[in-house]
């Protein structure tokens, strides 16, 4: 699995980008998602993902929202 931090989501049309640790940037779809609800991300969630190609280059699949960290 690969981590990486929501950095923009497109709510209205249901898909975003995230950061991945090695510094790409992954398109995701809502669709996408395995664990947590689209309309509860937030730009900064850390997330755990695969990558497959996409038509128009990598795609984020298999996405779950990580546990907040305890203080």
């Amino acid at each position: 699995m690969t981590k990486g931090t929501i950095k923009t989501l497109i709510r209205h049309r249901g898909f975003g980008f995230i950061n991945a640790e090695d510094g790409r940037e992954i398109f995701f779809h809502q669709s996408g998602l395995v664990k947590g609800d689209f309309d509860s991300l937030n730009e900064g969630d850390k997330v755990e993902f695969e990558v497959e190609k996409g038509d128009k280059g990598p795609r984020a699949i298999n996405i779950s929202v990580s546990a907040p960290e305890s203080a």
